[in-house]
């Protein structure tokens, strides 16, 4: 049994029985039946009601036309129709009053339906830009599912807002980092740890979530937890952080992982490099967030209102990644790039590098300065946070 083919088929079998509830389905549209036939029954259905089909006006019982006329126009369209599966439409519509209830289950089918159309539309562009180390297609993309998301909440009559599952969802990825994909982050690593100052160069808008190797990520927190406190960054260093870090002993980042970053020395572009890395990061997350939405959609005991919710929920983390995307390609020119501030630069250490809790007989400061707005594309303000003594 299919409950959305019998919802469409009383649909259409409450309005052949009585032609004027379709005043009460004014919100449905044909494009929300699954079935092309029940698209082509409905859009005739509404095309007679507009040219004035005398059944609309008729009392008593519903005339033959109405239903030989329907016929007929839906006929031009689709393929298929015979002449009795009217009276099975007719069957299967258990009370003509209950039409707008069968159009709900409609709706909420459709609703299902488009989301998962336009999730995985994004996976495949996402995975297509991965490919080619583009994005555009796939923020062009992330943003029309966006609207279809937002036009959603309105046909169904509640507030366009992110909220997470009750559940916490794994997090999703499209596929494991290629071979290709390890060796640049160990190449932008190395050169991070040799060349002297390169990790000013990404230090504002590069995230360890970034890095598709976990243990690559919490190489670089290691690194900017080193900047941050105004200590030097080379191997030694590098070295002492990582094992007070315990990352060795856990087995986060393994020797072999570790050796050719703290032994081979690389030259070249860190802005550069941390614009790839950037790149591969926010398709990353936009494949995540449309696998994300599609089990969601997958799941049909979901309110279409918490399937969107959950939806736009998922699309955080490629909001947070664009945000930074848009930082990282602000022009080059200091007198054309927004100041990210001291209080930017904080929130960026602090991400990496959490504060542990204060110690029970320090005493609090007299006095915290607070700091001023930092502007950045794609963020109205930045939260101010009192830096950290230390950071370990």
């Amino acid at each position: 049994m299919d409950p959305l083919l019998q919802g469409e088929q009383a649909v259409l079998g409450a309005v052949l029985l009585d032609p004027s509830q379709l005043g009460n389905l004014d919100w449905l549209e044909p494009r929300d039946f699954y079935r092309p036939a029940h698209q082509a029954l409905f859009a005739a259905l509404r095309k007679l009601r507009t040219d004035g089909h005398p059944a609309l006006t008729t009392e008593g019982p519903v005339p033959l036309a109405w239903l030989n006329d329907t016929l007929a126009e839906a006929g031009k369209h689709v393929r298929g129709l015979t002449a009795s599966y009217p009276h099975t439409l007719i069957a299967a519509c258990p009370r003509p009053a209950n039409a707008p209830v069968y159009g709900r289950i409609v709706l909420e089918g459709s609703i299902h339906r488009t989301v998962t159309e336009h999730a995985i539309r994004l996976l495949s562009v996402a995975q297509a830009d991965a490919a080619e180390h583009e994005v555009d297609d796939t923020l062009t993309q992330a943003d029309v599912l966006a609207g279809v998301l937002d036009e959603l909440a309105t046909r169904w009559g509640t507030q366009p807002r992110a909220t997470a599952p009750r559940t916490p969802s794994l997090p999703a990825t499209a596929e494991p980092p290629a071979a290709a994909q390890a060796d640049d982050e160990q190449f932008m690593l190395s050169l991070l740890v040799h060349q002297n100052g390169a990790i000013k160069e990404v230090f504002d808008w590069l995230r360890p979530q970034d890095f598709a190797h976990p243990g690559h990520g919490q190489l670089y927190r290691c690194l900017g937890a080193l900047h941050h406190r105004g200590e030097p960054i080379d191997p030694v260093t590098t070295l002492w952080e990582v094992q007070r870090r315990g990352l060795l002993s856990e087995g986060t980042i393994t020797e072999e992982q570790l050796r050719p970053v703290l032994r081979d020395g690389a030259t070249g572009s860190a802005e550069w490099l941390g614009d790839q890395l950037l790149r591969s990061s926010l398709t990353r997350a936009a494949a995540g967030a449309a696998l994300q939405i599609t089990a969601h959609a997958d799941d049909r005991r979901l309110a279409p209102g918490q399937l969107i919710g959950h939806a736009l929920h998922a699309l955080g983390p490629l909001d947070e990644v664009r945000a930074r995307w848009r930082t990282a390609t602000s022009p080059s020119d200091p007198r054309q790039r927004p100041d990210v501030g001291e209080a930017a630069r904080v929130q960026a250490a602090l991400a990496r590098s959490p504060a542990p809790p204060p110690a029970r007989n320090t005493p609090a400061p007299d006095r915290v300065r607070p700091f001023g707005p930092a502007p950045s594309r794609g963020h109205d303000r930045v939260t101010p946070h009192q830096p950290s003594r230390s950071l370990l």
